[in-house]
This record gives C-alpha cells, structure tokens and sequence, in this order.
C-alpha cells in the first residue's frame, strides 16, 4: 500500500457520510481559497521586496508534499490552489476571513452533525493536506465518491 493509498483509507473513514462529504466538498475549497488569498496579502521581504508571499510560500510547501505522495496531481493541485488563492486575494480581507470560518463551520458540521466523529486532522495532521488532494481527484473523477 502506498502512503497516499493509506492516508486516503485513513480519511475515508472519517468521511462515509454522503452528507459530510459534501460539507467537504463545499468547505474545503473555501479553506483552500481563502486561506491562500490572506497569505497572499503578506510579503516576505527579505532584501527589498521579492514578490513572494505567504500564500507563495505555502503552495510551494504544499507542492512538496504532494509530489512525495502524489505526484501526478502536483500539477492539477497547484492550478486549482492558485487560481481560488487568487480569487480569496480578490475579496476584502474580511470578507475572505468570514468564507474562511464559513469553510470550517461546514466541515465541522458534517463532522458532528453526520459522520458522528471527531476530523482526521485531528488524528494526524497531514489530512490536512490530504483533504483538498482527496476534493479535487473527486471532482475530476479520479477517485470513487467515498
């Protein structure tokens, strides 16, 4: 088994409720989103301005992991990621830190409401990144809807 193969089965079964599931499905990509625009709005400066961000940084850190664990979705991860980043830059910050908590507020109500269990990241934190992986290969067909 794979470490994606068995990070995927550990998530799956925080995740058999079709609807937390799709608490997931609308949450995560606000998380993602907006999480990435508000660290977007953060310059790292180091010898006058680099152009690099916050919000670069953690793609970049990101992408990292994926390619040790699936690689073939760097690429698709990283368009995704940047382009609801950008589009989390494009909101008044507040309004980017209300979807932010919006985003939380569904996956904890699938969690409690539906699955009747505790999130995976709080069992191992690398579900962290697993759960916008897991999202994306569900919308693009990937992966079967569990």
């Amino acid at each position: 088994m794979t470490t994606k193969e068995r990070l995927y089965a550990e998530y799956g079964e925080f995740h058999r409720d079709a609807r937390n599931r799709a608490c997931h499905y609308l949450g995560i990509p606000l998380i993602v989103g907006t999480l990435i625009g508000i660290l977007a709005r953060w310059d790292l400066l180091f010898v006058g301005s680099t152009g690099l961000s916050a919000g670069h940084l953690l793609l970049v850190a990101s992408s990292l992991v994926y390619v040790a664990i699936a690689p073939a979705m760097v690429l698709p991860m990283l368009a995704v990621a940047g382009f609801l980043g950008a589009l989390g830059r494009a909101l008044p910050v507040e309004v980017a830190a209300l979807l932010f908590v919006v985003g939380w507020i569904f996956q904890f109500v699938g969690h409690a409401r539906y699955e009747g269990r505790s999130p995976a990241f709080l069992r191992n934190g690398m579900h962290l990144l697993i759960g916008p992986l897991w999202v994306l290969e569900r919308a693009m067909g990937l992966s079967e809807g569990r």
